[in-house]
C-alpha cells in the first residue's frame, strides 16, 4: 500500500452531470491510499468467498434465523479483508448520510423498479422467464418467517453491494495503472463490467439463463451503481437496493405471485 501526494490528472475527469464535487472514490487516485495489485487480488478473493457463503448449500442452523449467517458473512468477510490491507480507511466506503442522500435512495430505487418491470416486460414477450425462487417461497412462509426474510435482505444487500462496488473500484484501478485509460473511461468500464459481473453471479439462482441474467439483473444493477457513483457511499447505493427489493418482493407478497422477472437481491 503506497501513500503519495501526488494527484493524477485524471482527478480532473469527471462526470459532472451525476458525480458531486469534492469526493474522489475511495481507493482509486490515491484517495486515501493506493492498494497494490496483491491487495486487490486479496480483495476480490475475499468478495468470491462472501459470494459462495451465500450461494453454496450450506445447511445453516437455526431456521430461520439461521439464513442471517451467510448473508452477514456476505459483507463481513469482504470488509474484513479491506480492513486488513488498508487499515484504518475501510471506512473510507461510507460517509454520513443526508436527508438528501435519502431522498436519492427513493429516486434511484423507483428508476430501478420502473427499469425492472420494463425490461422483464420485454424479456416475457421473447422467453418465458424464470421465477425468483425467494418470491417462490415468501409465498410459502408464514408471518414470522416473512418478517425474518425482510430483516435478512438488509445485510444481504449491503453484502450485494460490497461484492459490486470493490469489483468495480478494483477495475478503475486496472484501467488506469495497468492500461493506461482516462478516468471516464475507467468509470464506465468499471460500471458496465461490474453489473455483467453481478448478473452472471446470479445464474445459479436463475437456472442458468444467462439473457435473463444479463437484461433483467444485469441492468437493474447499472442502475443501483448509480447512487454509488454519485455520492461514492456505499451506505446511499445500499439504501437504494433495499427499498428496491423491499418494494418488489412486498408488491409480490400483496398481489399473491411470486416475482416473475428476478431481483438483484434473489
Amino acid at each position: 500500500m503506497q501513500r503519495t501526494a501526488e494527484q493524477a490528472p485524471v482527478a480532473a475527469e469527471r462526470f459532472g452531470w451525476i458525480e458531486r464535487p469534492g469526493r474522489e472514490f475511495p481507493f482509486f487516485n490515491n484517495q486515501p491510499v493506493r492498494l497494490t495489485t496483491r491487495q486487490w487480488l486479496l480483495l476480490m478473493a475475499a468478495v468470491l468467498a462472501g459470494f459462495l457463503a451465500v450461494t453454496l448449500p450450506i445447511a445453516w442452523p437455526w431456521p430461520p434465523l439461521g439464513r442471517l449467517v451467510p448473508s452477514l458473512l456476505m459483507a463481513v468477510i469482504p470488509l474484513w479483508a479491506l480492513r486488513w490491507v488498508a487499515p484504518g480507511h475501510w471506512q473510507s466506503l461510507f460517509a454520513r448520510v443526508s436527508a438528501r442522500d435519502v431522498l436519492w435512495m427513493f429516486c434511484f430505487a423507483l428508476l430501478n423498479i420502473v427499469v425492472t418491470i420494463s425490461v422483464g416486460l420485454i424479456l416475457t414477450s421473447m422467453m418465458t422467464p424464470v421465477p425468483n425462487p425467494g418470491g417462490t417461497v415468501l409465498q410459502a412462509s408464514g408471518t414470522w418467517e416473512r418478517v425474518i426474510i425482510f430483516a435478512n435482505m438488509a445485510p444481504q444487500l449491503l453484502g450485494e453491494e460490497l461484492i459490486t462496488v470493490l469489483p468495480f473500484l478494483a477495475l478503475m484501478a486496472l484501467f488506469t495503472q495497468r492500461w493506461g485509460a482516462s478516468r471516464k473511461t475507467a468509470l464506465v468500464g468499471a460500471w458496465l463490467a461490474s453489473a455483467a459481473l453481478f448478473g452472471l453471479m446470479h445464474l445459479p439462482t436463475y437456472g442458468w439463463n444467462v439473457v435473463q441474467c444479463l437484461a433483467v439483473i444485469g441492468t437493474a444493477r447499472l442502475v443501483l451503481t448509480l447512487p454509488w457513483i454519485m455520492t461514492k457511499n456505499l451506505w446511499v447505493s445500499a439504501g437504494a437496493h433495499i427499498i428496491n427489493d423491499w418494494t418488489l418482493f412486498g408488491m409480490g407478497l400483496l398481489s399473491g405471485s411470486a416475482l416473475l422477472w428476478g431481483q438483484p437481491g434473489g
